[in-house]
């Protein structure tokens, strides 16, 4: 999100990106609604903010500022998206990114479907995205993934390259985390260096299991920068996930950096990377496999030359500035089929908002039938 609205403005564009901001605002144009609440989700942990205060700033947020288009990703999460959503105060774009199953999607679908008839314009960011998004809300998707800031890695694939696997992602099981320590266990090379990067819930334990090997240094969690100054340095960069992932944007930045990419071959990532050609693809949850894949591209430079080379090719193709002009695009034809005249914007938010409250009413009244004696 950030990346896409530094690349409209980078080509002329008034961009506002808001959300949950838990400490300062990572850059000028962000406008924070409050904390975030770590929420589960897809087998992972996404931060919301559903609470009312922040409700009530988006909403004054979107009065003031008066924008011209609304771009909402993940535009059915609780939180500012879905406020923005149920307001609709100006045409709605609406990117899906979320592959797999929805809970919320599956029991709530009245809900969410009459929610998402405000949207102008819908988008996901790969076929998995838009699988998902089409079996429980139906209509028709674009597809448009995701996009790279190829600029910030300028000049990363001239660097000199350490001997080094990195791992970037949230410590839990989807991840994969635990497959790489495995597999990092069976290699036996003592001048191998593994960079282990941000925390989760099985940080701790991790720790204590893997931590007597002195070639892995846990960083914790690092910046934008030293995120790619390590993929800038790193000789492989391991993306060893079991599933859930609908776009491997993380593979394509480390392409972007010049890494050579050795990750699970997963439908998400398939999406990105051709084993053999761009990235070496090993089956989910074999620590033998990504062992053997890893020792490959460590000890044969022609390899990992040629992957690497590869990789800034395929890179390329997912320039953010591309995907900026595209959605630019899509913004001009939803506002140029705003709504007529004769049906004015507030009373179709109203009407929208006492459908959802129906809904919803109807769903409590059927679980009180359930939970009362009768």
């Amino acid at each position: 999100m950030l990346g896409l609205a530094r690349a409209l403005r980078k080509i002329g564009h008034e961009v506002r990106v808001l959300g949950p901001c838990d400490g300062a605002p990572p850059d000028t144009f962000v406008t924070p609604l409050g904390d975030s609440l770590p929420t589960a989700a897809n087998g992972s942990v996404a931060p919301i903010a559903p609470d009312p205060a922040a409700a009530l700033r988006t909403i004054r947020v979107l009065r003031d500022e008066e924008f011209d288009v609304l771009h909402l990703h993940e535009p059915l999460s609780p939180g500012p998206t879905l406020t923005a959503l149920m307001m609709h105060m100006a045409p709605i774009v609406a990117t899906f990114h979320a592959a797999g199953d929805s809970a919320s999607y599956k029991y709530l679908n009245k809900v969410v479907r009459s929610l998402a008839e405000s949207i102008d314009h819908r988008v996901a960011v790969s076929v998995d995205a838009r699988e998902l998004a089409q079996r429980y809300l139906g209509e028709e998707y674009e597809i448009l993934p995701n996009g790279v800031e190829l600029d910030r890695f300028d000049g990363s694939s001239a660097v000199a390259r350490e001997r080094a696997i990195l791992f970037l992602g949230r410590h839990e099981p989807r991840k994969g985390l635990e497959i790489l320590l495995r597999a990092v266990r069976l290699i036996d090379d003592p001048g191998l260096q593994v960079w282990i990067a941000s925390d989760g819930p099985e940080t701790a334990r991790l720790r204590r299991e893997y931590g007597d090997d002195t070639r892995i240094e846990w960083l914790g969690r690092i910046t934008d920068a030293e995120k790619f100054e390590r993929l800038s340095r790193a000789r492989v960069f391991c993306a060893p996930s079991l599933g859930g992932e609908s776009f491997g944007v993380v593979l394509l930045e480390g392409m972007a950096a010049g890494a050579t990419v050795v990750a699970s071959s997963i439908d998400g990532y398939r999406n990105v990377a051709t084993h053999e050609l761009d990235a070496l693809l090993v089956e989910p949850a074999d620590d033998v496999a990504l062992s053997d894949a890893l020792v490959r591209v460590l000890g044969d430079d022609h390899l990992a030359d040629a992957l690497q080379a590869k990789g800034l090719e395929r890179a390329r193709e997912f320039s953010m500035e591309n995907l900026a002009r595209a959605y630019v695009e899509r913004y001009r034809a939803v506002i140029a089929s705003q709504l007529p005249a004769d049906e004015p914007s507030t009373f179709l938010q109203l009407r929208r908002i006492l459908g959802v409250v129906r809904h919803l009413g109807a769903l409590l009244s059927a679980w009180l039938r359930r939970k009362l004696p009768r």
